[in-house]
């Protein structure tokens, strides 16, 4: 989710809720300025997210392999 920082100073406990279950992009004059995570959440979950088609079944070791194929391929 994507709010202003205006709009979440304003709706704080709002917020709060939500990052239970999303993470939080804040922006300031269009560009984000802030990402809150819920702290309980993996890393592998928030990258989840952000992957266009990421299979349900995605782990901290295919993020590795994939990641590390990516720079063999640059080298």
């Amino acid at each position: 989710m994507v709010v202003t920082a205006t709009e979440f100073k304003t709706n704080f406990g709002k917020y709060l809720e939500i990052i239970a279950k999303e993470d939080v992009f804040i922006t300031r004059n269009g560009k984000t300025v802030a990402k809150v995570v819920n702290p309980h959440s993996s890393a592998v979950d928030s990258l989840r997210g952000m992957l266009k088609n990421a299979p349900s079944d995605i782990d901290t070791n295919s993020l590795r392999e994939e990641r590390l194929l990516k720079y063999e391929n640059n080298v």
